[in-house]
């Protein structure tokens, strides 16, 4: 079965709520969940707790934009020292500039957060009434055995929540865990096809809800791997500053585009080829190993679907240099 088809079957079982284990065979799962258990083990749990990024960034005229950040350690920014550093607040300190208005960030993001926790992040988040929302989950979910159709069962829940209160949302698809030092081959191997693979399911779903999504997978992937001391934290699972930072520059352009700050019908600036626009399923395999690459529902000669389902644009947009908006309250 080729990885578009595969990737759309398991977007249909989470669609209607099956759990998806025909798809994949008695014996496969059993593997992989016993492979996700060994991968548990070797990680470890989280240490520490990620810093209250909660507040006010930037100065500019006008009400502040309400951010939201949900999701799991890596949203929450789990590793690093100070606010400034986490992946909420880099992006709140950059849509501050792009905006030249003040932007409230609430971060309902935890460490050892799954999708079955996002329920209850939602609900914190439609509280402060967002105007846009990041969402970063998925790799708790391959490390606890969770199927990729009943997780993305639960994100397209959240998704449909938050887009019917009328906040933007981006969702930064699980990162590429084939990339995590302490995790050796063929266990290696086995992450990176699982997350790759939920994070394309994870686009398919998004996009067809009316989300956008970015990918992560080899921002954690080939610069992770040839730099794993500079991009790594010290427990060599969740990023540094340096890695979070990297999130953060393919992900802003996309949040700010969503609510209005960024061009929509701005040039990529490194072209994904002639064929940009494609199949939903095509273009999330495809975003799933292309670092930064942003997918949103696109339409051809007026049509919103081909014979293969929804049309979707893959872009990489370029990047700003941004003058960072210190948090003020």
């Amino acid at each position: 079965m080729g990885k578009a088809r595969a990737a759309r079957k398991w977007a249909a079982a989470a669609a209607l709520g099956g759990g998806g284990a025909g798809l994949l065979g008695g014996t496969v799962i059993a593997i992989l969940f016993a492979e996700a258990m060994l991968a548990k083990r070797t990680i470890g749990e989280p240490v520490g707790q990620a810093p209250d990024a909660d507040g006010i960034y930037g100065d500019g005229p006008g009400d502040p934009i309400s951010f939201v950040v949900l999701g799991d350690s890596t949203a929450c920014g789990l590793g690093v020292d100070t606010a400034e550093e986490t992946p909420g607040g880099l992006l709140a300190a950059g849509l501050a500039s792009l905006s030249d208005r003040p932007v409230r960030l609430s971060v309902a993001a935890f460490s050892g957060a799954e999708t079955q926790h996002l329920e209850d992040q939602v609900d914190q988040a439609l509280a402060v009434e967002p105007d846009v929302a990041l969402i970063i989950i998925g790799a708790n979910d391959v490390t606890h055995r969770t199927l990729p159709s009943d997780s993305v069962r639960l994100l397209v829940q959240g998704v449909r929540r938050l887009r019917e209160a009328g906040c933007q949302v981006v969702v930064g698809t699980c990162p590429d865990l084939g990339t995590v030092e302490p995790l050796a081959f063929p266990l290696r191997q086995l992450a990176r096809t699982w997350s790759r693979r939920l994070a394309a399911v994870q686009t398919i779903a998004v996009v067809e809800n009316g989300a956008r999504t970015v990918s992560l997978g080899s921002l954690l992937g080939p610069e992770f791997a040839a730099a794993p001391r500079e991009l790594f934290g010290p427990d060599r699972f969740h990023p540094s500053a340096a890695g979070y930072a990297s999130a953060a520059v393919a992900l802003l352009p996309s949040i700010a585009a969503a609510i209005g700050y960024w061009p929509e019908d701005e040039d990529a600036d490194t072209p994904l080829g002639e064929g940009q626009i494609l199949p939903i399923s095509y273009a999330a395999v495809r975003a799933a190993r292309s670092a930064g690459t942003e997918v949103a529902a696109a339409d051809v000669a007026g049509h919103e679907r081909g014979p293969r389902g929804r049309w979707a644009l893959l872009r990489r947009r370029p990047h700003r240099q941004v003058e960072v908006r210190e948090k003020t309250g």
